[in-house]
């Protein structure tokens, strides 16, 4: 297999990237970019450790995502499964690579920085809702910002209804857990609790 091992053969393969690619980076939330970032109901939060690396996807309503200001993202950390990877992995090393997606929109926003995770009961309180507050925020100082082409969204068809595939079609996570446990999860009870589960912890 012929492999590419240096960035001069990259760059031979690729190319130079065209000017638009260059001068959409910035290192400031613009206002066009705000736009979409407060229009978003979902980020995957990208993050490496000495534990191994981490892309873990963080949703909730269109803005939960805070622009503080120009320099610095805000993102609650709701309810979860407690593993907590992500987090593990900026205490060790804070950076941090965000992509966000807007559901009918074919540009996807990507974010470079750096993290850190702060507890300080004023912020939490600030990012109630549902009656809940989160346990930490992770504050995000931006180092780039920048659009992404629409061009996976396109041959993803992403958002194309009539490409949705049926659940039924797929393996659950009762039936993989109830797999890799050996039986010792009962995979039948854990899908048939979830929602209720899911109902009540989902902030």
């Amino acid at each position: 297999m012929k492999t590419i091992n240096t960035i001069e053969e990259l760059e031979d393969l690729y190319g130079k990237p065209r000017e638009p690619s260059i001068i959409k980076e910035t290192d400031l939330i613009i206002p066009h970019y705000r736009t979409l970032i407060e229009a978003s109901p979902f980020v995957a939060v990208a993050t490496g450790g000495p534990e191994g690396l981490d892309c873990s996807p963080r949703g909730d309503e269109p803005g939960f995502v805070r622009v503080h200001d120009e320099r610095t993202l805000m993102l609650p950390d709701r309810h979860g499964n407690n593993r907590i990877d992500s987090f593990r992995n900026i205490v060790h090393d804070p950076r941090v690579a965000l992509l966000f997606l807007i559901p009918g929109s074919g540009n996807t926003l990507r974010v470079n920085g750096n993290a850190r995770i702060a507890t300080e009961p004023a912020l939490l309180e600030s990012f109630v809702s549902h009656g809940k507050a989160p346990r930490s925020v992770l504050v995000v100082t931006v180092e780039s910002i920048y659009i992404q082409c629409a061009r996976a969204i396109i041959r993803s068809d992403l958002w194309n209804p009539g490409k949705h595939v049926e659940p039924d079609t797929l393996p659950t996570p009762g039936q993989i857990l109830d797999a890799l446990s050996g039986g010792r999860v009962d995979g039948e009870k854990y899908d048939r609790e979830w929602p209720e589960r899911a109902k009540r912890t989902m902030w």
